[in-house]
């Protein structure tokens, strides 16, 4: 597929994002024959990026980047009058608030920004919130805005949706066989199929999990997130920590529907001072914690709150120990047959960690 269009398209791809398999920026660059794509993280000294720029200032084709910020057009609202070049960044959101703040020449042009009128049909990635789509998308519905022609630019949708359901097929049939295979013949040799380390120190093992103030990256004005909900379980002993925390910054409207606390109870909950000394008493420093992926973690450490050194991230050790694919927490104890016992803490929390203790506790057996 092949599409013209008045709109020059400027893709600077972060390094990162061009080592996965399933990113859309080439298949759009291959589908928008005057794009240009660039790899890299400083833009500001790339000449060609440079000439680009320069070129489009001159060719009265100005340069506006694809970013939500806060000052960015709304093309619901309004459009650029004219043809325009669209620099448009590709990564996942974190990587891109990065490279803005590296390329000071990047944050410096005009943005605009657009809603999706539909959820991301990406789904062999998961993307961090309902608003969020591909690159590819994101150019489907932009140029099709930008060019008063959205059904033409819908076409750049359809090699990638073709890509998604290869990926699918390949994940359900070839991929799948595969990992039960492996798994099967692990089994059948004997070999320890959790982690050794659950096993050679399980007095030291604690289950955690946080739930974050986080406000959506795409929103103007956010803040940056913070824990609000702690929870801790000693696997031998039982021993269990909790922790609400008052927000110490505005509360993201959707928070305490996603976390299933309420906005009260979260306001009441106790001093981030309060919090640290209890947690401090708590941890050991010999602990092994066990975590459904790095997002708590990190919040918690960006905070400056220290964790002990010794960790396992739980969920990609699911699919070498049992064969099955890993998921949200409590979807994967269930695939299981594994019966969490009753949360001790509130929320949506509880229900993580009760499901997470379930599933270290199987892998603390296997072997």
């Amino acid at each position: 597929m092949s599409l013209e269009t008045r709109t020059r398209v400027l893709l600077l791809q972060h390094p990162r994002e061009r080592r996965t398999a399933v990113g859309t920026a080439r298949l759009a660059h291959l589908c928008l024959p005057g794009s240009e794509l660039r790899v890299g993280v400083d833009f500001d000294d790339d000449l060609s990026v440079r000439r680009a720029l320069s070129e489009a200032e001159a060719a009265g084709r100005p340069a506006h980047l694809l970013f939500p910020g806060p000052r960015a057009l709304d093309l619901a609202e309004a459009k650029p009058s004219g043809p325009i070049t669209l620099v448009v960044v590709d990564g996942t959101w974190w990587q891109a608030r990065k490279l803005l703040k590296r390329n000071a020449r990047l944050a410096a042009l005009p943005q605009i920004r657009f809603t999706p009128p539909a959820p991301s049909r990406y789904r062999i990635r998961r993307e961090p919130a309902q608003d969020y789509v591909a690159t590819v998308e994101a150019l489907a519905h932009v140029l099709g805005a930008l060019e008063d022609a959205p059904e033409r630019f819908a076409g750049l949708l359809r090699p990638f949706e073709a890509m998604v359901d290869m990926q699918l097929h390949y994940a359900k049939t070839v991929a799948g066989a595969r990992h039960r295979h492996a798994a099967s013949r692990a089994r059948a040799a004997g070999r320890p199929r959790g982690p050794q380390v659950l096993r050679d120190r399980a007095s030291d093992v604690i289950c955690v999990h946080g739930e974050a103030n986080a406000w959506p990256a795409r929103r103007p004005g956010g803040h940056p997130s913070e824990v609000v909900h702690w929870l801790a379980r000693r696997a031998t002993t039982g021993e269990t920590f909790e922790a609400v925390v008052a927000p110490r910054r505005p509360l993201a409207p959707a928070i305490p529907g996603h976390i299933r606390i309420s906005r009260e109870r979260l306001a009441a909950g106790e001093s981030w001072d309060s919090f640290r000394k209890r947690w401090a008493a708590f941890a050991r420093e010999r602990d092994v914690v066990c975590s459904w992926g790095r997002y708590p973690l990190d919040v918690l450490e960006s905070e400056g709150v220290r964790l002990p050194a010794a960790r396992v991230d739980v969920r990609p050790a699911v699919g070498p120990a049992f064969g099955t694919r890993a998921g949200a927490v409590e979807d994967c104890a269930q695939r299981l047959g594994l019966a969490p016992a009753q949360p001790f803490a509130i929320g949506r929390g509880g229900i993580r960690l009760a499901a997470l203790s379930a599933i270290v506790d199987k892998l603390m057996t296997l072997g």
